[in-house]
């Protein structure tokens, strides 16, 4: 469980980056090392908590994108053209409160005819589509290379090295989870029959006389628990989500003998096995939460009144179902893109990474695809900690094919941030690197849509690659004849800079230069965007090359 906290700067200004018109200019962030400054700290209050990410740094001391200034005064009343975004993920809750009255729809498919009434080779793909059929539930993709005997021969070593490593892990996870849940458990009865009622606090248990070596036990071990939670019933719900997560691993992700494709009935490994799937990309469970996660920080409805804004207005969501409980397949990627990108989106994004990819190749015709029909993709960094210059720390799709050119211009990755502006500032399980990381954008703690029209906060680099993506739609909003190449450009360009010093992978003894951690060495801002974005179109600059 993360606390997020806001800090105040004590000594900001602002500083022209770039020549504008009239009053509105590009700001950068002139701070020095955070280290340095001396900080009054409050914690996010609620609202803070859940639109932190549209928070602007100068104003609220929050390292939003400034999303809300952007719509202040520089949108306001205009208007856009209408932008398809594609969410190339697991299945969405299409009838979402905040997110069915901004869907795509093929208006040339008439629904549920079981005919492909388009002709674009997809059966009653009315919202998007669905190519991982009746499937849930995946292997990891090293350990499909071991089930099947496929991939390079050094591949499946490291992968025979690497699950003999983490299924004894998982299975050890899994073990401990539940007894602690149980000795909590146990713990949290005895004490409710002592104090005769079914809720306590940390209070009442201090006040607790413990007549028994038994109950003092208990007490001990539920005062320890309250360091991880509010209440004992939090910290058995987080219990009890270790134990789900540790047991889908051993059951699935790890299980050697598992074969989740049965249901879809292809060749996965075959990428001319077609037709598969079907058109129905809606999430098959309610613990299928990503793509739903992941389409409102997009493009939630605005000013709806309900649960939550996304970034961007004017924008159709195209759900893709492809992405399992588990690695993806590099086919239903490869086909995600490819019918994204044929049936009008012009954003796709891909909030999923895997650290093995036998038929990459497929996938990078595919991104090369995009790129040819003008097609921007946003990318998750990935969620391990890990500095993606190391070449043992590889993370597919990639634009450099491992290699230290990028083969094309259409491709942004992106790092998570966190709420608290300084040495925290970026979040603890977010990949880095000096040339294989494009950005950073607000990923930790990110309040979003949840199927059954809930809403929830969930963290990841899945969360702040659809922030980008919704600056993007921003920007091909409203200047539509600008290229994917020159959107992913100016939103690398015209972030925010900062000269504090960071700590990645919540390791105090890992310290680097913000702006040494990624490409760009920015934080994205949709308000300077905008402005770039206007710059450009109407020629009053040129955008820098794209080097460093």
């Amino acid at each position: 469980m993360n606390c997020t906290y806001k800090q105040t700067i004590l000594s900001i200004s602002t500083t022209l980056l770039l020549a504008g018109c009239g009053s509105t200019v590009l700001v950068s962030t002139p701070v020095e090392n955070i280290d340095t400054v001396p900080l009054k700290i409050a914690e996010l209050t609620d609202a803070e908590k859940k639109h932190w990410g549209h928070l602007d740094l100068i104003k609220d001391t929050i390292p939003g994108m400034s999303v809300d200034k952007a719509y202040t005064e520089i949108i306001k009343n205009k208007k856009g053209k209408t932008v398809v975004v594609a969410v190339l993920d697991s299945g969405m809750d299409l009838e979402h409160e905040d997110l069915k009255n901004v869907l795509w729809t093929n208006k040339d498919e008439i629904p549920n005819n079981g005919k492909d009434d388009d002709g674009n080779g997809y059966i009653d793909d009315v919202h998007g589509y669905n190519f991982l059929g009746d499937s849930y539930n995946e292997q990891l993709e090293y350990v499909r290379m071991l089930r099947l005997n496929i991939g390079d021969a050094s591949d499946r070593a490291e992968a025979r090295l690497l699950l003999d490593k983490e299924y004894p892990e998982a299975l050890q996870n899994k073990q401990q989870y539940e007894q602690i849940y149980q000795v909590v458990q146990g713990a949290d009865m005895a004490v409710k029959k002592e104090l005769g009622k079914e809720t306590y606090t940390q209070e009442d248990l201090k006040a607790l006389n413990a007549s028994t070596p038994i109950m003092e036990q208990s007490v001990a071990v539920l005062n320890q628990m309250f360091n991880y939670g509010e209440s004992i019933p939090e910290v058995l719900e987080e219990l009890k989500e270790g134990i789900n997560y540790f047991s889908e691993q051993v059951n699935y992700n790890l299980n050697k003998d598992f074969n989740g494709r049965a249901p879809v009935g292809d060749d996965p490994y075959d990428i001319t096995d077609v037709p598969y799937g079907n058109g129905n990309p809606k999430n098959m469970v309610d613990t299928e939460s990503h793509g739903t996660h992941v389409a409102g920080i997009i493009a939630a409805e605005r000013n709806n009144g309900k649960g939550m804004d996304g970034v961007a207005q004017n924008v159709e969501i195209m759900s893709i179902r492809a992405v399992p409980n588990g690695d993806e397949y590099d086919k239903d990627i490869a086909l995600g893109i490819r019918y994204a990108v044929d049936n009008g989106a012009s954003i796709i994004n891909c909030s999923f990474g895997k650290a093995f990819s036998p038929k990459a190749d497929w996938v990078y015709d595919a991104i090369a695809y995009a790129a040819s029909k003008d097609v921007l993709i946003v990318h998750a960094a990935g969620n391990d900690g890990e500095d993606l210059e190391d070449p043992e720390n590889t993370n597919f799709p990639n634009d450099h094919k491992l290699g230290k050119i990028e083969f094309v211009d259409n491709m942004i990755t992106v790092g998570a941030l966190s709420s608290k502006y300084g040495s925290e500032m970026v979040a603890s399980f977010s990949n880095y690197g000096g040339k294989n990381v494009d950005v950073f954008a607000p990923g930790d703690e990110i309040y979003s849509t949840m199927p059954e029209s809930e809403y929830e906060f969930q963290g990841g680099t899945s969360m702040a690659a659809p922030a980008v993506s919704g600056v993007a739609a921003l920007i091909r909003s409203f200047y539509p004849d600008l290229t994917a190449s020159d959107v992913k450009n100016i939103i690398m360009q015209s972030g925010l800079k900062s000269k504090s010093n960071v700590i990645v992978d919540g390791d105090a003894s890992k310290s680097f230069a913000f702006d040494k951690i990624s490409k760009s060495g920015k934080m994205v801002n949709a308000y300077n965007a905008l402005i770039l974005a206007d710059q450009i179109a109407n020629g009053k600059t040129t955008l820098e090359s794209n080097s460093k």
